[in-house]
């Protein structure tokens, strides 16, 4: 998390928050993560949304680039990878066809679940909270 704090251009008081804010919210991902993956993901994202869109405001930060780097971990890596690779065996005529056709869409599906869920988790927060400060 602190590599994309500094590929983000981040000053290096406001370093440890992202970190910290990170920590704690794969903590309360991994707390949900029996719900689902999504859920777990939304909810910690909402966290850290609510966590560091004021935070942001007030110390004039892009929320985009210290939110992002608080969650980047949580991206589905793993569930696009599985997902190419079963496009790729389709691609090449597998002979279980069927099954790899149903465990490619799954993983695709469950990748975007995650995305969509990190991206509303994320930006909720920061649209009430930019809507309460303007009235």
């Amino acid at each position: 998390m602190a590599a994309y704090s500094i590929f983000f251009s981040m000053p290096l008081r406001m370093l440890a928050w992202p970190v910290v804010v990170g920590m704690l919210a794969h903590a309360v991902r991994w707390g949900i993560l029996s719900a689902g993956a999504a859920t777990g993901a939304f909810a910690a994202c909402l966290l850290v949304g609510l966590i560091l869109a004021p935070l942001a405001r007030r110390r004039h930060m892009l929320f985009a680039a210290i939110g992002f780097v608080s969650v980047v971990s949580m991206m589905p890596g793993v569930f696009l990878f599985r997902m190419a690779s079963g496009l790729q065996q389709l691609a090449n005529g597998s002979n279980t066809a069927l099954q790899v056709l149903g465990a490619t869409i799954a993983d695709g599906v469950t990748a975007l679940n995650i995305i969509l869920a990190m991206s509303f988790g994320l930006i909720l927060p920061k649209i009430a909270i930019d809507r309460l400060a303007k009235s």
